[in-house]
């Protein structure tokens, strides 16, 4: 027993004259942390779905792609902006590919068709875009935590805005016809509602329209603005269909965050100036952590960065700091998830965020208006909303009360 406790003092010795840690064996002897990955990377969505891709690589390939001694491997799986098709991929990254736990996805229809999967897995998933709103609200998943934002958040205090500071009274609504469309508009109805306007239609419109001239037809001549929800493709033909019929310089285009953002402003003209939207990102907001993100963003992607690269940019390295928080233990599932749940990040391009007690952040909601800087089209911040709460002023419980927000609620009143 002698001759054994000095062989193992010698050992301890040797190993740490030679830069040997016990941390640093075990981390090499648990291999690779895997990180799945989903998002749209062809179809109508595939801009969107490339500059999520590119800016969860962009911060994976600042850290060297290791954590807490430990390598990282993304798996990266094209969900094409189906539900199906993403629930299809997750499983073979969770069963197949063994990953320790999930990030990514685009549409709120896919946030909600994966919860129920994820949960039975008991597999730990990040959503760092996907905002569909019962996620975090009545129909919360254990599994999965949001670092993205719920589709009613930004919307409800520009409910609030466009009463009270552009002093419009009557809105018109058109929108997508799925649950990020209804989510969107329902946070931005009922607050403008509260405030004291009218909202006086809702439009729905398919994710497949290929023109826009039977929607902006039915638009009514009373309305003092028209409050948009659109992305991708939808949102450069939609805005250069509403300038072409006339509407812009008669009725003030307003909309969802995703209208203007940079993922699609730079492909737009002039039909983009002067609107209005709300979003918790801009790329010229003047941080330190956004100017490093924004240079290192368009260097690697040569393009603008938006909130869907900058989504998953910070993203990373939230899972990163959960990762070193727990000395990069992810076989541990639970630790895993509990540390998810405790992060809190004060320098990163969009601005503090942590999470509320229902797993969505708390951050900054602003206001831009579309202006052109130097040549580019830019969302100029004109207003800032601290610390928003995807409940907004309302208290959790009081807000939680009331229906999901729909396709029917809040209803429009006669």
């Amino acid at each position: 027993m002698r001759k054994v406790a000095i062989g193992i003092l010698l050992f301890s010795m040797v190993a740490v004259s030679i830069g040997f840690s016990p941390s640093a064996s075990w981390s090499q002897a648990k291999g690779p942390i895997k990180i799945g990955y989903i998002s749209p990377l062809s179809g109508a969505m595939a801009a969107n779905g490339k500059d999520m891709l590119t800016g969860i690589e962009l911060y994976l390939e600042e850290i060297g792609y290791q954590a807490a001694g430990r390598k990282i491997e993304l798996i990266v799986e094209d969900d094409e902006a189906n539900p199906a098709t993403g629930l299809t991929k997750t499983r073979k990254l969770v069963e197949k590919d063994g990953v320790h736990l999930m990030t990514g996805g685009l549409m709120a229809s896919t946030a909600y068709a994966l919860a129920p999967y994820i949960d039975s897995k008991e597999i730990p998933m990040t959503y760092p875009i996907m905002s569909a709103d019962d996620i975090t609200q009545r129909k919360i998943p254990k599994w999965i935590i949001r670092t993205g934002w719920a589709s009613c958040q930004p919307h409800q205090p520009f409910g609030e805005y466009a009463y009270n500071v552009l002093k419009y009274k009557k809105v018109s609504v058109i929108a997508y016809d799925f649950a990020f469309g209804w989510e969107c508009v329902g946070g931005f109805h009922k607050a403008f509602e509260d405030s004291g306007g009218k909202v006086l239609q809702k439009i729905w419109v398919p994710m497949t329209a290929q023109d826009f001239s039977p929607y902006l037809s039915q638009i009514s001549k009373d309305a003092d603005a028209v409050f948009a929800v659109f992305s991708g493709r939808l949102t450069m033909q939609f805005t250069k269909q509403y300038q072409e019929f006339g509407l812009k310089a008669k009725i003030p285009l307003i909309g969802g965050g995703t209208v203007t953002d940079e993922h699609a402003l730079p492909s737009m003209g002039d039909e983009a100036i002067g609107v209005i939207t709300p979003l918790h990102y801009s790329e010229v907001l003047d941080n330190p952590a956004n100017k490093k993100f924004v240079k290192g963003f368009r260097e690697k992607a040569k393009k603008a960065a938006s909130y869907y690269s900058e989504g998953t940019y910070t993203g990373a390295r939230w899972i990163v700091e959960a990762i070193k928080a727990i000395n990069g233990d992810v076989e541990n599932r639970g630790k895993l998830m509990e540390a998810l749940r405790k992060v809190d990040l004060k320098d990163v391009p969009r601005g503090p965020m942590k999470l509320d007690d229902y797993g969505n952040p708390i951050q900054n909601i602003y206001v831009r208006k579309v202006e052109k800087v130097g040549g580019e089209l830019r969302n100029t911040v004109i207003q800032t909303y601290p610390n928003v709460s995807q409940f907004w002023k309302s208290k959790p419980e009081d807000f939680l009360k009331q229906p999901v927000y729909s396709r029917e609620y809040p209803p429009v009143k006669p």
